[in-house]
């Protein structure tokens, strides 16, 4: 038999009881509202009349106030040990009471039995005359029946196993915990500490954490990098924290993980989305398995509100940017006018409306990999084409709303992402083009001269004269540097005619790099 867990116990007398110590020891764990427990309690206070000369025999009570209830209905002896905060039920793995366990001097554990049966305090009894060599106990055995099933620990109550694991020793928890005064409204709390986004947010209590942490496999202490921009170093516990605050289910936490771990990357460039005064946010796309496995959404109303898995990890990923990394608005983070974005952006791709490969695979994974593609982008723009019978003449639309992007004069830009609805992609389908043929187009119809992008008298905006005259001022430039860099991502209802593109912010190494990763569990 295992050595128990050793503990220390106050009893109604405020004396402190250690076990083990030195000695055998009945250990009888008991609540009130229990009616095995008071059926049972008699026998314990005989046992200990008759043994406790030579062996501790302690009744060790779940509720509060010294348990004064058992106590005083029962004239009991016995010391009754205060358990009421339930770490020594939760340690020794309880399910119902009363629990009656014999150890040896050194804790070793010699017998257990749960619940009543009279056949087993019979036997307990005559294995404590044998080992003690007191005279028998004198115990009317007539009123009691042969058996009744215990009652549930508290230990086990909902909410309450969750607090103990949290405070358990060899809980995963490290972070710093904040004391919030009893009169304190927690919610207003978070306001003012700082530790939300102008929403309010779940207060992260270690029993919920602890949750969280429960949807990935990954260790709690693992140190995921540098979190910009105050490079703090970023936990999964750190992570877990804030998917609680946003509003997270523990499965959604492998994805918040993944996107964070995309966001840390020096070609993402986290510091810099946050410095400009320009309007990007992190977009998260998410492809694969896991979209319907957490219930993401990707068609109507895919990256407006009312999907918990769209708004929750998006929102995640933005309050560990806050919270961890320092990026609060109007500090480092600086931009100028800002976008809803920035409360949270993530939504799927409708990979099954599409014939195309979806992003993730374009992009090298695998189709049956989960992943998540983090873009330095704005705010939806939409481009409307009701018209438009074949894949050419939409195409051109596509090409002709990307043409005033930014700026009709801002040309050799880099990368953009464009969001095809269902109805856009039959039209394209119908003629059977691929992505490469859309996006040969878009930068066809872009192509402009460079006399027409050239700063003048009414527009400040565009090359600079110097700039142009080297080029050639009849050299055809597109908007885009590559139209490889045109993202096509399938989303959106079964109807309506609308697709949008996210602008960018600087693209490339003096910008921020669309970033993939694969999301592990």
């Amino acid at each position: 038999m295992p050595n128990l867990p050793a503990f220390r116990l106050t009893d109604a007398a405020g004396v402190e009881r250690q076990f083990p110590g030195g000695r055998r020891a009945l250990l009888c764990f008991v609540k009130e509202d229990c009616p095995t427990c008071h059926l049972s309690m008699p026998l314990i206070e005989q046992a200990h009349r008759a043994f406790g000369e030579t062996i501790d025999v302690w009744a060790i009570g779940q509720d509060g106030a010294g348990n004064a209830k058992l106590v005083d209905e029962y004239g009991l002896t016995v010391p009754m040990l205060d358990d009421s905060a339930l770490r020594v039920s939760y340690r020794y793995d309880l399910d119902t009471v009363p629990t009656i366990i014999l150890a040896d001097a050194d804790g070793t554990e010699l017998e257990r039995f749960v619940g009543f049966a009279k056949a087993d305090w019979q036997q307990l009894f005559q294995r404590l005359i044998s080992l003690t060599l007191a005279p028998p106990p004198v115990v009317d055995w007539t009123p009691y029946p042969e058996s009744r099933p215990g009652c549930g620990s508290k230990s086990v109550e909902p909410g309450v196993a969750e607090q103990l694991a949290a405070e358990a020793e060899g809980s995963p928890l490290r972070a710093r915990r904040i004391e919030v005064g009893e009169s304190d409204d927690l919610f207003e709390f978070m306001f003012d500490q700082g530790l939300t986004d102008g929403l309010p947010v779940i207060p992260p209590t270690p029993e919920r954490v602890l949750r969280m942490l429960s949807g990935t496999a990954r260790d709690a202490q693992e140190v995921l990098g540098a979190m910009p921009p105050n490079l703090a170093p970023l936990t999964v516990e750190k992570v877990a924290i804030n998917a609680v605050m946003a509003g997270c289910k523990p499965e959604y936490l492998p994805v918040v993980i993944a996107a964070v771990e995309a966001v840390l990357t020096d070609q993402f460039n986290m510091h810099g989305v946050l410095a400009t005064t320009h309007f990007p946010t992190p977009v998260m796309i998410v492809n694969g398995p896991i979209r319907d496995k957490i219930g993401m959404n990707y068609r109507m109303n895919a990256l407006g509100q009312g999907n918990r898995a769209n708004a929750t990890i998006g929102r995640a990923v933005q309050l560990v940017v806050r919270n961890v990394g320092g990026g609060r608005p109007g500090e480092v983070d600086r931009a100028m006018l800002g976008q809803p974005g920035k409360y949270t952006f993530c939504f799927a791709e409708f990979e099954e409306r599409s014939n195309w490969a979806p992003l993730h695979v374009e992009r090298g994974f695998a189709a049956d990999d989960s992943t998540v593609t983090v873009y330095a982008g704005s705010a939806p723009v939409p481009i409307v084409d009701q018209l438009a019978r074949d894949a050419k003449a939409l195409a051109t639309s596509y090409g002709l709303a990307l043409q005033a992007m930014s700026h009709p004069k801002h040309y050799n830009t880099g990368e953009v992402v464009v969001i095809v609805p269902p109805e856009h992609v039959d039209t394209f389908a119908k003629d059977g083009w691929t992505k490469e043929q859309i996006r040969a187009r878009i930068q066809e119809v872009t192509m402009r001269p460079v006399r027409e992008l050239v700063r003048d008298e009414f527009c400040a905006e565009g090359l600079p004269p110097a700039a142009a005259e080297r080029i050639g001022l009849d050299t055809q430039i597109g908007k885009f540097r590559d139209p490889a860099e045109i993202a096509l991502v399938v989303a959106g209802g079964e109807a309506g005619k609308f697709a949008a593109y996210l602008p960018n912010w600087v693209s490339g190494p003096m910008g921020s790099t669309m970033t993939t990763v694969r999301i592990e569990a």
